[in-house]
């Protein structure tokens, strides 16, 4: 039995838990399985898993709450995600028992076993306002001959969790922190991640310290990889070192750091230079950042800004991912490294056509390289639809994963690569630093290291990609909600993408939603060739990239969706010659055939929904123990017999007017 969140919807004398899932499907709940729950709220049932073009059946096991509710709809996804914001007894119990402060005694002991103190070195942390998780720290020297030594300090939370233990345990199966809009679902125990192992200023913390030396041009000379205790001087954060690069003078509290900050922010500049040079990708992406009141209702909406704040942090963090990756892999030790295969070449031709035909001047490389792809984004860097054939050349590259062996980044034009440094929120980093710190005190556990390595990778991955969607649909939840407070204003935004159904525009404030085709005065037809579409009669087209100007038309938090319409229609666009001759329309028909042939086999291979069971399309139910021996429900909506009988009166009544004809 599984879990599915849902609106729980009358039907008949039962109900139907409508999941808005087309893989899931709806869920029929008999009436002896509701278990009080009223109609209209927001629930978890549990029913079997859902077969192809049948309805699983299932029992109600929580009411949520109305759905209109913020709160309750924030918590319908956390559910629906199989995620949880508690964590199990055994774990608790455990953290509970956790230190609060590091004790003078243990820091003796480490030390003796050969721990290295560096509490004199100045350090400091920086991240968001709102971090409470903590798990790197910089620090910075300045050597001779005017060379840099640069210290990546990193939570050491292997030192409290232990293989094997519950803590692990649950932090394996989680594999990563969740960051939804409005709260965090930590990975491991508050007690540790936001205590004993965040780096919080003026505490002493253990950490794991990757120290990098450069020379004055920013050429990397060594390395080293050790266990230290450190102690943070400055909580820092973006806002504030984007002040200080920005203005070159100290903000109040970091002026004991400032010199250093400074120093790292010129070297990073440096080693961002030479990895650009080199054909790391840059592309430039947009976060929404949506604020909210103390309930939890949108009041705001923008995008995120990123500086060379972040910038000097994302530096220095791929330096030390970089440098302890080739480390290890040269020891051929088992280890998780993060990879980023060569994107699709299909997907990469599409994009050159795309780029192509809507006058971007760019060359097709002869070999597909980090490098060339490079002078791709270079070359479109300032064209007039920059920014969308930017996230089309995104949207071609293969997703990042984790993976047992080496097998390089493709994004980043480097061969060795992991992640090292965000143990207290991401599995993988945790996995490496056990097997780092076996190296380090010579007890390397290599046999039982190498066959957890693929399956933790495996899992890892598929929880990062959970935690992103889940992530998107609280954003989208507020976006909606957001929208639903301004029908009928009127914004400016950018057609970012385009589908047989409508067109999506991002507004300047990056929220996004769709104009209908079907609410459109003409009737267009869409190129995916070309990415555009054009209006039948009027010629009217519109391309990815067109500014427009539209009115907020619907907005539907319960599903997340958002619907615009274009507030002049024949303003808009260009009216041009017909670009779909005779030959792409042929093709446009093929496709929009194979697209709804495929939509017509999806569905058959789909568990039903509430509007399959009351349009009558299929009436089969799975899991009810209602049937009778020919296997049909005695819940179904509607009977055999009954349509018989519906004919044969049907019939009787055509016969009667013939007659009287």
């Amino acid at each position: 039995m599984a879990e599915y969140v849902g609106i729980l919807r009358p039907y008949n004398r039962g109900g139907i838990v409508e999941t808005g899932n087309r893989d899931f499907g709806d869920i029929w709940i008999p009436e002896q399985n509701l278990s009080g729950a009223p109609f209209g709220m927001q629930v978890v049932c549990e029913a079997d898993p859902p077969e192809p073009q049948k309805m699983s059946t299932g029992r109600i096991i929580e009411v949520l709450g109305d759905p209109s509710r913020p709160d309750v709809a924030i918590q319908a996804i956390i559910r629906s995600y199989g995620l949880s914001e508690t964590f199990p007894q055994a774990v608790q119990v455990a953290a509970d028992q956790l230190p609060r402060e590091i004790l003078e005694e243990e820091i003796t002991e480490e030390l003796r076993l050969g721990r290295k103190d560096l509490r004199t070195l100045k350090t400091w942390t920086i991240d968001g306002l709102d971090a409470k998780d903590l798990d790197d720290a910089l620090s910075y020297e300045a050597l001779p001959e005017g060379k840099m030594r640069v210290y990546v300090h990193i939570a050491d939370v292997t030192h409290y969790v232990k293989e094997g233990s519950p803590i692990d345990r649950e932090a394996a199966s989680r594999g990563t922190s969740v960051y939804l809009v409005d709260r965090v679902i930590p990975m491991q125990p508050p007690a540790l991640s936001n205590g004993i192992c965040s780096l919080n200023p003026d505490q002493d913390r253990f950490a794991l310290t990757v120290r990098l030396d450069y020379d004055s041009d920013g050429r990397f000379l060594t390395g080293e990889i050790f266990e230290s205790i450190i102690r943070s001087d400055v909580r820092g954060n973006y806002d504030d070192v984007w002040k200080m690069i920005e203005s070159g003078e100290p903000v109040a509290g970091y002026e004991k750091i400032f010199d250093g900050i400074m120093a790292l922010h010129k070297l990073s500049r440096l080693l961002r230079k030479k990895r650009l040079s080199n054909g790391s990708l840059n592309f430039v992406t947009m976060e929404t950042k949506v604020e909210l009141d103390s309930e939890g209702h949108p009041i705001d909406i923008y995008p995120e800004p990123s500086t060379e704040a972040n910038e000097l942090i994302e530096e220095f963090m791929i330096q030390a991912n970089v440098f302890v990756a080739k480390r290890f892999d040269y020891m051929e030790a088992p280890f998780i490294y993060r990879v980023h295969e060569k994107p699709d070449p299909d997907k990469i031709a599409r994009f050159f056509t795309v780029a192509k035909r809507i006058g971007a001047d760019v060359r097709t490389p002869h070999e597909l390289t980090p490098k060339s792809l490079a002078t791709v984004l270079d070359e479109i860097r300032d064209h007039q639809y920059s920014a969308v054939l930017s996230q089309l050349l995104l949207q071609a590259q293969a997703k990042a994963r984790y993976d047992e062996m080496c097998l390089g980044h493709f994004g980043l034009a480097i061969h060795y690569y992991c992640h090292f440094t965000s143990p207290i929120r991401r599995y993988p980093d945790l996995f490496i630093h056990r097997v780092i710190k076996g190296y380090l005190h010579g007890r390397p556990k290599i046999k039982r290291w190498n066959s957890l390595a693929p399956e933790r990778a495996e899992h890892s991955s598929i929880m990062e990609r959970v935690a992103m969607q889940a992530e998107r649909d609280t954003v989208d939840q507020k976006i909606a909600e957001y929208m639903a407070e301004h029908l009928g204003e009127m914004y400016e935004g950018t057609i970012s993408g385009m589908t047989f159904g409508g067109m999506f525009v991002r507004l300047d404030n990056s929220a996004e939603g769709m104009v209908p085709y079907q609410g459109m005065d003409d009737y267009y037809v869409f190129s995916e060739e070309q990415m555009l579409v054009q209006g039948e009669h009027s010629r009217r087209v519109f391309r990815i990239g067109d500014r427009v100007k539209i009115q907020v038309a619907k907005a539907d938090p319960i599903r997340r969706l958002v619907d615009f319409v274009l507030v002049d229609e024949k303003s808009e666009g260009t009216v041009e010659p017909s670009h779909i001759d005779e030959d792409e329309q042929e093709r446009i028909r093929e496709r929009s055939e194979e697209f709804r042939s495929r939509r017509r086999e999806d569905r058959e291979s789909q568990p039903l929904r509430a509007e399959d069971i009351i349009s009558g399309r299929r009436r089969e139910f799975t899991g009810s123990k209602n049937k009778s021996k020919g296997g049909k429900s005695k819940n179904s909506p509607k009977s055999k017999k009954k349509s018989k009988k519906k004919k044969k009166n049907k019939k009787s009544r055509g016969k009667g007017k013939k007659n009287k004809k």
